[in-house]
């Protein structure tokens, strides 16, 4: 896992240096750079080297200088498309290294390569050959990329802060996108707070012509569920073995590092099928796990973290944390943000990783697995949900939605008065935004009245609408929901929070369940292997149950947070946010204030206008 930084156009070492030092932490154990000259092609590269030590640093060029490289992430699948390159006669100089498989596989296949990776990646290819700059980012977007095109310039980087730091960026707040964030709690690609910034999407590539600035972009992945309707009549036990041995090659192709691997063991159903699944591999496959648990039970799962790993004689080092240990990074951590998400778990997630990182230099993770398997609540809200809308009347609802407000607010983690109030929320408008709006910090009528301008709702979730409308017409509210979480909440949100929260600790984090080979599984599979009466990961859960037992299979997903609404109502933070948020003064106290009093729960609303605020801070 790297950073990468650079730039085509206006500029020199000294800029590129500067944006390099916005990553640095993204790459302790190298940095370097090549320039040339005269097309005016600056590329930079800090390291945290995993695999091939010695013969991985970069940029990295090919034997002929044809083509340069820098490159963020891993190619699970590197071995296998050596082999396939070697036999067709190229040559290679490193002994194991992923760089140079990309290398010499664009240099044979171009971009017919993208689609051929197995990982996480997003690198810029230098093409001296043709005078074009490539930028690639993974299927799913684990490795983030972000860039600002011109007619005579292109930049990119890592993060929005290392972009930042080219003085020629036009930074701009992009009020849409702002308006979108407290819609959804993420920006959607390609949005950025700023006008001029942009990601790209996961997926996708971008071809950049040097001499012309002419610039354009291409998909090579889009995830589509699409359920195979003949696989309905296997049985749950022979379609989880092979289940099994699919998770067990990708645990293995994850386990490839020449540094510490270790596991994110949070007790719940996704790692803890990781470490049964490993354990079942040998000795070798035996990793060390760590746990971060909280004195407040209803977010602690850290007894079932070590209940899993003495089960599996997994050794697991387990921190207990204190509100005031978590709060005292929360600062420094949501202004390092560049782009900011509303997710509080990005704290106890930094936590996690800074704790791993001090005996490790990898992590396995389940990222993924909410998604492909259909874990999370709002699915099982989906069928009550189209009954209630169906039956209820809306002046009815209107009332239902008046006596929700009057139930107590608790701040435990998922609490039935949250539930219910944001059920009720997500219907008061049309199905294809029941999910994100029953995740947004505001609904669309808030968000007129904290910018005090109208909305248009379609406007607000074009992307999320265009997703759903155009899905298959067979697909069921689940199947075009495991759609929407997995183009969207997870890429923007899910792992945008876990690239930060590692790569702030110079540590690499590999989920298991974006592998090619398992996406591939589950995106086919019908849905009664996921989701079935009331109960999410059914597939999964056979798996945990075969190695684990019930006590860990069918407990309820926590979820990894904190007890962010208490800490907003004792904070002694400021009521005041900058102007530039565009959230009228009037709306953010009487928020502030509610919430304070507990009249009110705002705790998603307050705290991404406060990581909003933080990630802007240095505009």
């Amino acid at each position: 896992m790297c950073g990468i930084a650079g730039f085509v156009g206006d500029g020199d070492s000294a800029v590129l240096a500067k944006m390099l030092t916005k990553i640095a932490h993204r790459g302790p154990d190298d940095q370097n750079v090549d320039i040339d000259r005269g097309r005016r092609v600056f590329l930079g590269h800090t390291r945290l080297a995993i695999l091939d030590i010695e013969g991985g640093r970069q940029p990295m060029s090919d034997a002929g200088g044809h083509i340069n490289i820098v490159f963020n992430g891993e190619i699970y699948n590197h071995a296998e498309l050596r082999r396939e390159l070697e036999n067709i006669g190229l040559i290679f100089q490193s002994d194991h290294s992923d760089t140079e498989v990309l290398v010499n596989g664009y240099l044979h296949w171009g971009a017919d390569l993208f689609p051929r990776l197995n990982g996480m990646f997003a690198f810029a290819i230098y093409d001296r050959r043709k005078g074009e700059m490539i930028l690639a980012r993974d299927r799913f977007g684990e490795k983030p990329l972000y860039y600002s095109k011109h007619a005579n310039r292109l930049v990119f980087a890592s993060e929005i802060n290392a972009l930042l730091q080219h003085p020629a960026l036009d930074t701009e707040i992009d009020m849409l996108s702002v308006q979108k964030y407290f819609s959804y709690g993420f920006i959607p690609s390609p949005r950025t707070p700023y006008k001029n910034i942009e990601k790209l999407q996961g997926g996708r590539w971008l071809k950049y012509d040097i001499a012309s600035g002419r610039c354009s972009e291409n998909c090579f992945y889009r995830f589509r569920i699409e359920p195979d309707r003949t696989l309905e009549k296997r049985s749950l036990s022979s379609t989880a073995e092979e289940f099994e041995s699919i998770l067990q090659t990708t645990i293995q192709r994850r386990l490839q590092a020449d540094v510490p691997v270790g596991l994110l063991l949070s007790g719940g159903i996704d790692s803890t099928a990781v470490l049964a699944l490993s354990s079942q591999l040998g000795p070798a496959a035996k990793k060390k796990t760590f746990t971060i648990g909280f004195h407040e039970k209803s977010y602690d799962e850290s007894g079932f973290a070590r209940q899993a790993a003495d089960l599996f004689g997994a050794e697991n080092e387990v921190r207990l944390l204190t509100q005031n240990d978590m709060l005292k990074d929360l600062p420094d951590l949501l202004a390092r943000m560049g782009e900011p998400i509303c997710d509080p778990s990005i704290l106890p997630t930094y936590k996690a990783c800074a704790f791993a990182r001090e005996q490790v230099k990898v992590v396995l993770t389940g990222d993924g697995g909410d998604e492909m398997l259909a874990g999370y609540d709002p699915f099982r809200a989906l069928t009550p949900a189209k009954i209630y809308s169906a039956l209820i009347p809306s002046k009815l609802h209107r009332g239902f939605r008046r006596l929700a407000e009057l139930l107590p607010k608790s701040s435990r983690n998922m609490s039935l008065d949250f539930k219910v109030r944001r059920t009720l929320q997500g219907l008061s408008y049309p199905s294809n935004i029941w999910n994100p709006i029953w995740m947004a910090p505001l609904e669309p009528a808030l968000i007129e009245e904290a910018f005090n301008t109208p909305v248009e709702t379609d406007v607000l979730y074009s992307e999320a609408t265009e997703v759903w409308d155009n899905a298959d017409k067979d697909l069921t509210l689940l199947e075009r929901s495991l759609e929407y979480f997995t183009r969207f909440y997870l890429q923007e949100q899910i792992l945008t929070k876990t690239d930060r929260a590692s790569m702030f600790c110079s540590l690499e984090s590999r989920s298991v369940f974006l592998d090619n080979d398992v996406t591939e599984f589950c995106r086919v599979l019908p849905t009664r292997f996921k989701y079935h009466n009331g109960k999410g990961k059914i597939i999964l859960r056979s798996l945990v149950d075969k190695f684990a037992g019930k006590a860990l299979s069918q407990r309820p997903k926590k979820g990894f947070g904190f007890p962010i609404s208490e800490w907003l109502k004792h904070s002694d933070q400021t009521n005041q946010i900058s102007p530039k948020l565009g959230i009228n003064n009037d709306f953010w106290e009487r928020s502030w204030s509610s919430h304070k009093m507990g009249k009110a729960d705002h705790r998603l609303f307050l705290f991404s206008a406060l990581a909003l605020d933080a990630a802007l801070a240095n505009h």
